[in-house]
């Protein structure tokens, strides 16, 4: 359990409307045909085409979420004092492969393809909303990383984020990290945990936010992709065979309720990155696993702003990151 933070004095009055802010080498890639990019419609937001739309993934691939993941990026870079990523990887160890699974809109890859050329990056997603110019040393591929893999290589390094809610087997999926791992190599893995935590005994009565994050995991967990997964990451890699693995938790306030600078900052990042998007982020688990109409989501959507902006509310999410070694 982390410690309470110091929370800002804050007056009373809140104010809804106001907001923060390839070579050979490579797999061969899925060719994106028509019925990739004709993606699927549902509540007025598009999902993914591939695999026929598998219902399981669970967040639009819109304008709007695209973006959205792009502030998350932000505020990993904000986390990690402008890393990449936290394993303690030696400077003299060459990553020539590199593997970013459920890459979103690719920026990770990209970031990492500018800062290490020498390696060769290769994102996988579902949804082909990468952009088409690239570094020359990074490349995107349309695939289901739940299922077998097929690379005829091994890589240095896997790198996952943000991935909650989109692995059904996770054992398995760290299995097949393990066995497309080269000796020596790494794997990282950085989540976020819900349900929304309580800093000091803030959260009133029917606290809107609290019963949102509740009812995201209790959906997530009916359809078999537990919101609450990262807390397992640790012991499970070390199950598949990984050895010095390591878990660092950080924390991302819900709004720009805490004293400490960097947190306030990413309290104003993380009020945004939910709240902007909250639709995106809860239609699908509302309506596939819970049974509501969106009517009547959109509805207590309104309270779940508001209580996500109202810094009198000291909550924060616990955020994972998780990393090992596969033994040489």
């Amino acid at each position: 359990m982390l410690e309470p933070l110091e929370a800002e004095e804050v007056a009373e009055e809140i104010d809804d409307c106001d907001s923060a802010l390839g070579t050979e080498d490579f797999r061969s890639t899925t060719s994106i045909e028509s019925g990739i990019l004709k993606y699927r419609e549902e509540n007025g937001r598009t999902y993914h085409a591939y695999k026929d739309g598998k219902l399981e993934y669970l967040l639009p691939n819109d304008e709007s979420e695209t973006e959205r993941l792009d502030l998350q990026h932000h505020m990993y870079y904000l986390t990690l004092g402008g890393k990449l990523f936290v394993a303690p990887i030696p400077e003299e160890q060459k990553l020539h492969r590199v593997l970013d699974l459920g890459t979103g809109t690719g920026i990770w890859a990209m970031d990492f393809a500018d800062e290490y050329p020498e390696s060769q990056v290769i994102g996988v997603d579902l949804s082909p909303t990468q952009p088409s110019f690239t570094p020359p040393n990074c490349m995107f591929e349309i695939d289901d990383i739940e299922d077998t893999w097929t690379y005829n290589y091994k890589f240095d390094f896997i790198h996952m984020r943000m991935m909650v809610g989109s692995i059904d087997d996770w054992p398995r999926c760290f299995r097949q990290c393990y066995e497309y791992l080269n000796p020596g190599g790494w794997i990282e893995i950085k989540d976020v945990k819900f349900p929304i935590e309580d800093n000091d005994n803030s959260f009133p009565k029917d606290c809107a936010v609290k019963k949102w994050a509740d009812l995201i995991l209790e959906g997530t967990t009916k359809l078999g992709r537990p919101a609450d997964s990262a807390k397992d990451y640790k012991e499970q890699l070390i199950q598949a065979g990984f050895e010095n693995v390591v878990e660092i938790q950080y924390v991302w306030p819900q709004n720009s309720w805490p004293q400490n600078r960097k947190l306030k900052e990413l309290g104003m990042w993380m009020v945004e990155n939910f709240s902007s998007d909250l639709s995106g982020l809860s239609l699908a688990v509302f309506t596939r696993a819970l049974g509501w109409t969106q009517d009547e989501l959109e509805v207590f959507l309104t309270d779940v702003r508001k209580s996500m902006k109202d810094t009198k509310i000291h909550g924060y999410y616990p955020i994972y990151a998780v990393y090992g070694k596969k033994p040489v």
